[in-house]
C-alpha cells in the first residue's frame, strides 16, 4: 500500500502547529512558580490554577524532562532550557533529603515536606529528567544528582534474591510493609520507566555500570515481566515474580483509573495497549542509544506492539481503548490521554522499522481523535479521560499525575518520526 505524502505532512504539519503554539506555550505561560521556586502542576479545565497546596516529585521532575527534552529538540528559544534549570534548583534545594539520599515523594508549595517516602516509581523519573537536563544544557548538577540516585536505587532497592528493584521505602529506605504498603510488590510500571531512565543516564555519562544495568533490567522485562506468550505487560507480582492481584497501593501514582475497594476489576487478567506499545518504542530506542541488541529484541518489540495496535486501537471511533485481557478483547473502552500519546509515537516507530503498511493507517487512527477529540485546543493541553466516542470525563488539565511528559514528548518524538517518514517516502 502507498503512503500519501500529503498525509504525512498533514499530520506533521499539525503536530508542530499544536506543540509551538498550543501546547508549549500552555506550560510556558504557566507553570514556573517565581514565588517559591520550581513548578505549579495543577490545573482545571481552563486553564487556570486550581489551587492545590502539593508538590509532587513526579510532577516536578517529569517537567524539568519536558522542559529539558523541548529545549534539546530545539523548541523554545532558549525558555524551556532556563525552566529546566529553575525546576532543577528547587528539586536539589527542597526535595532532596541530605541525611538519607532520594528525593522526598511531596511537599508543599513552598517546598515543606509532606510525604518523606521513597518510592522508586518517582525515583526513576528523577534518574530520566535529570539526565536528559545534563544532556540538553550541559549542567552536570543533573548527571550528578541522576548518578546519586542510581547508586541510591542499587544499593537499597535491587532484590539480590530474585531479581529487579522493590519499590515503596520510608524515608530511611526501609522497605514499606506489605500489601496496600506496596513492600511486597513489583511493577511492570517501575521496570518499564527504569528501562528509560537507564537508557538515557547511560546516554548522559557513557559508563558501563549504567548501560550493564540497563541491560539487565530488559532481559528482565523480557523473561518475567512480559507474559510467555503474548509478549504483553502484566501490572503486578509478588517479590519471587510470581503474578500478584494488581491492588491499590498507600503511595500511588495514575491512580485514576480503579474501582471501590482497591483491587482492580479482573485483578490478574488485564494488560495495557499503551503500556505494550510504550514499552516496545522505549526498547527500539535503547538499542540505537546502545549501538545493539536490535536483532536480539526485534521480534518481541514488534509483538508487543501488535497487539497493542491490534486489540488497543479502536476501529470505530478512533483512538485508544483503557485495556483489556492478555489473550486480546477490550475491558474497558474509555480513552485515556497516555494510551494515546504512546500508541502514536509507537506506531511511527514501527512504521520506520517495520514498514508502514499497517502502521500508518494506525497512526493515523489515533492521531485524527487526538486532535480531534483529545485537545482542548482553546486551552491548550489534553483531556485526560474521554468516553469511547470522545466525550470528556475528567476535565483538568492537569495535577500530580497529569502533567506535560506524555503529550510534549509525543509531539517532539512524532515530529521527529515523521520527517523520518516523509524522507523515507
Amino acid at each position: 500500500m502507498a503512503i500519501d505524502p500529503k498525509q504525512v505532512a498533514g499530520c506533521l504539519d499539525e503536530c508542530q502547529e499544536h506543540l509551538t503554539m498550543e501546547l508549549l506555550p500552555f506550560w510556558l505561560d504557566r507553570c514556573r512558580d517565581d514565588e517559591n521556586g520550581g513548578f505549579i502542576t495543577h490545573f482545571d479545565k481552563d486553564g487556570n490554577d486550581s489551587g492545590e497546596d502539593e508538590k509532587s516529585m513526579l510532577a516536578q521532575m517529569r517537567t524539568i524532562y519536558t522542559m529539558a527534552s523541548a529545549h534539546r529538540a530545539g523548541y523554545g528559544g532558549g525558555r524551556c532550557g532556563e525552566y529546566a534549570a529553575h525546576g532543577v534548583d528547587f528539586v536539589i534545594e527542597k526535595m532532596w533529603d541530605d541525611e538519607y539520599g532520594g528525593f522526598y515523594w511531596t511537599t508543599d508549595r513552598k517546598g515543606n515536606v509532606a510525604i518523606d517516602k521513597k518510592i522508586l516509581y518517582g525515583l526513576s523519573f528523577a534518574i530520566y529528567a535529570l539526565s536528559e537536563y545534563t544532556i540538553a544544557t550541559g549542567d552536570t548538577r543533573g548527571q550528578e544528582y541522576a548518578e546519586n540516585v542510581f547508586d541510591l536505587v542499587k544499593k537499597h532497592c535491587a532484590d539480590t534474591m530474585y531479581g529487579g528493584y522493590f519499590e515503596m521505602f520510608e524515608r530511611n529506605w526501609d522497605l514499606c510493609g506489605p500489601g496496600s504498603g506496596g513492600g511486597d510488590r513489583k511493577t511492570l510500571d517501575v521496570h518499564m520507566h527504569l528501562m528509560e531512565a537507564f537508557t538515557t543516564l547511560y546516554e548522559c555519562t557513557g559508563k558501563g555500570i549504567h548501560r550493564r544495568t540497563l541491560v539487565e533490567d530488559i532481559d528482565l522485562l523480557i523473561k518475567r515481566i512480559l507474559h510467555p506468550e503474548y509478549a504483553t505487560g502484566i501490572p503486578q507480582f509478588w517479590a519471587d515474580w510470581r503474578v500478584a492481584p494488581q491492588i491499590k497501593f498507600d503511595i500511588v501514582w495514575g491512580w485514576d483509573r480503579f474501582a471501590e475497594g482497591g483491587q482492580k476489576v479482573n485483578a490478574e487478567d488485564n494488560t495495557s495497549a499503551g503500556h505494550n506499545v510504550e514499552f516496545a518504542w522505549l526498547l527500539a530506542h535503547a538499542t540505537d542509544i546502545m549501538g545493539a541488541g536490535w536483532d536480539d529484541y526485534k521480534d518481541v518489540i514488534k509483538k508487543a506492539t501488535d497487539h497493542g495496535m491490534t486489540n488497543g486501537i479502536d476501529p470505530e471511533y478512533g483512538g485508544v481503548y483503557t485495556e483489556g485481557p492478555h489473550a486480546g478483547g477490550v475491558y474497558d473502552m474509555e480513552k485515556e490521554f497516555w494510551q494515546q500519546a504512546e500508541v502514536m509515537i509507537g506506531m511511527l516507530e514501527a512504521a520506520l522499522r517495520f514498514g508502514p503498511e499497517k502502521y500508518w493507517p494506525a497512526y493515523e487512527n489515533v492521531h485524527r481523535f487526538v486532535f480531534d477529540k483529545m485537545i482542548n485546543h482553546p486551552v491548550g493541553e489534553w483531556w485526560p479521560l474521554l468516553s469511547r466516542q470522545g466525550e470528556p470525563i475528567w476535565t483538568h488539565m492537569s495535577h500530580s499525575w497529569k502533567v506535560n511528559y506524555h503529550t510534549v514528548r509525543c509531539m517532539v518524538q512524532c515530529i521527529k518520526r515523521l520527517e523520518k517518514l516523509l524522507e523515507k517516502i
